[in-house]
């Protein structure tokens, strides 16, 4: 299973892995690379199934764990695939019992925990499909998505039972609430009682690799959410870009699996990111996962990666600002086993770049992708050389270029639509894409110029083939007649020792249409320096924004500095970890509306 659906590797495979090595195999992985995808194929039967096979089979072999569940100041709880294949077998009888039938919708609303990835095996085992939901999402959330999916079970513990409960009676398509965790006795059917009645294993329907897994909801940053439906080859897809944003993970540089590889990251197992670049491939591979249910902080992180003996970790660029703010030196406090880092959902930028080579001793290789066709451009400095600030190049496997409006590609330097085509360069279809949106026919039609699927994101290509991130389409912005992507100027006040995040977005201005402000959030230790100024809280702003401005100046094009700075709490964020500019946007707007009025 592994070497029908992994990247064909070439002779480069025996690289060292470091940081360093600058070795460029790019144009040979990629042209000798070839999609093999079967008629049937099941994420449940590649991620558990085949391990714990594996397991029964051989009683003297050393159980494989799956997921190792962290507790801050407790034991770690180990679960192996066995155990986790036998809790999949019971819930699918259980769901069979309530009625589940092939295709149908179950909600899964629980954080990073065993009980989470027991209800993604056993769904996908039945055929039905999974429709992830973070419990971070009040009533209101859940009901649109309840409602649109038309799920039939839901699949929850403490940190939802409560919201769902809230808005139960709005749902009627949704038959059954199956509590887990603390909240037993407060759904229809508790986790633990309905499992430990099923004593038998599940035999899992034969399903179509073409046929729907996840039905997985958009983070809504640009307009209502939508339901993107993914199939079970998606997760096929992923894989190239998974091992090569890790390093080859998994493998010790020949053919042979490494046998000490330990996976993290804080990423929601709701999302694209925490599923489907952390959980799902991670087990595929057959290797564990530190699941941990918990606020986040950088002592956490850095923690937990010690503890653990995490090898290869996923953090989003957000995450890593306050890291490096926290701990400058952070080898000098936590004994780290770091061999690989991906990052994504925002740039990345040079400064947490250098910090991860300085400071944490890897490379981070940032990738880009979305729900509907995730992991398909990245860097793996194992294989070439990453660029810092670069999103990287298409993975092998995937055709990816910049188009203007018409679906011309743009020539080198120019920004344009970062989109995928639906065939490699091969001619061979690809796998990673969704098969719709949930019904909204005409999104999906909307979302492709020919065979081009459009992310939205904006970049541009340089000679290399390199990409570099410009902002989201409607991110990016005019002032004084002159483009504006907020990147590259949130990148820069992030290098500056007294900003911990910023966010960069256009305020309306009667004479020059518009004009650059950015919101931004002080470090740790400059909160409480701004309480105690001795001018006040104002005088301190008006000073340090004009630090700001002139360290701004210094480095980028006069006409990219912050006219406006406004120093906030914390930035909005979706669940996912993606900076809100929408909002801050949307809130100027409103601002300029009612002073225009008075």
């Amino acid at each position: 299973m592994i070497k029908r659906h992994e990247a064909k590797r070439s002779q480069h495979r025996d690289k060292p892995s470091r940081p360093e090595a600058q070795a460029d195999h790019y144009a040979a992985l990629h042209a000798g690379f070839h999609w093999q995808v079967d008629e049937h194929f099941n994420i449940a039967e590649a991620c558990c199934s085949r391990w714990a096979r594996a397991e029964r089979d051989n009683p003297g072999a050393t159980k494989k764990v799956a997921i190792y569940a962290h507790q801050s100041g407790a034991a770690t709880a180990f679960h192996t695939y066995e155990a986790l294949q036998k809790a999949a077998d019971a819930l699918s009888h259980v769901l069979t019992n309530l009625g589940v039938k092939r295709g149908d919708r179950v909600a899964i609303v629980m954080p990073q925990r065993l009980e989470t990835a027991v209800a993604y095996m056993a769904v996908f085992q039945m055929g039905a499909v999974a429709m992830p939901l973070s419990m971070l999402f009040g009533p209101e959330a859940l009901e649109y998505r309840l409602q649109d999916s038309e799920a039939v079970v839901a699949v929850c513990d403490e940190s939802s039972i409560d919201s769902l409960r809230a808005i139960r009676g709005n749902c009627p398509a949704l038959r059954t609430v199956v509590a887990a965790g603390t909240a037993r006795g407060k759904g229809d059917l508790d986790y633990d009682t309905a499992l430990a009645a099923q004593k038998s294993t599940f035999t899992a329907v034969k399903t179509k690799a073409d046929e729907g897994a996840i039905l997985i909801y958009t983070s809504g940053t640009t307009g209502p959410p939508k339901g993107a439906l993914l199939p079970h080859r998606a997760l096929i897809g992923n894989l190239p870009g998974f091992i090569c944003s890790h390093n080859w993970f998994g493998f010790d540089g020949k053919t042979n699996m490494k046998s000490d590889a330990v996976f993290w990251s804080p990423a929601d197992w709701a999302w694209t990111g925490g599923l489907m670049d952390a959980l799902l491939p991670s087990l595929y591979f057959g290797r564990p996962i530190v699941a941990f249910n918990g606020r986040f902080s950088p002592e956490l992180a850095f923690s937990l990666m010690a503890e653990q003996g995490v090898t290869h970790t996923f953090l989003f660029p957000t995450a890593l600002k306050a890291m490096m703010k926290a701990y400058p030196k952070p080898r000098q406090h936590f004994k780290l086993k770091l061999e690989a880092m991906m990052s994504a959902g925002e740039a990345v930028g040079d400064a947490v770049f250098a910090y991860c080579q300085e400071q944490l001793g890897v490379t981070v290789n940032e990738m880009f992708g979305q729900t509907e066709m995730n992991y398909v451009v990245g860097n793996c400095s194992r294989l070439w050389p990453a660029r810092p600030g670069s999103m990287g190049k298409a993975y092998p496997g995937h055709r990816v270029a910049v188009i203007d409006d018409e679906g011309n590609e743009c020539a080198v330097g120019v920004p344009g639509d970062v989109s995928v085509n639906r065939y490699d360069i091969h001619g061979d279809p690809d796998p990673i894409f969704f098969l719709g949106y949930w019904k909204k026919d005409q999104a999906t039609r909307s979302k492709f110029t020919g065979d081009w699927c459009r992310t939205g994101d904006l970049a541009r290509r340089d000679a290399d083939g390199y990409l570099w991130y410009e902002g989201r389409a409607d991110d990016v912005f005019k002032a004084a007649g002159y483009r504006i992507g907020p990147g590259e100027i949130e990148n820069c006040l992030v290098k500056h020792a007294a900003v911990a995040n910023a966010a960069v977005v256009p305020k309306p201005d009667r004479e020059r249409g518009a004009v650059v402000k950015a919101y931004v959030v002080l470090a740790p230790d400059l909160v409480a320096a701004r309480a105690r100024h001795p001018g006040g809280t104002a005088r301190f702003d008006e000073e340090l924004t004009a630090q700001l401005q002139a360290h701004v100046k210094t480095m980028l094009a006069p006409y990219e500095y912050p006219k406006e700075i406004e120093f906030i709490d914390a930035l909005p964020m979706t669940t996912t970890g993606k900076v809100q500019r929408r909002v801050l946007r949307l809130q100027e707007e409103e601002r300029f509306k009612a002073q225009s009025a008075t």
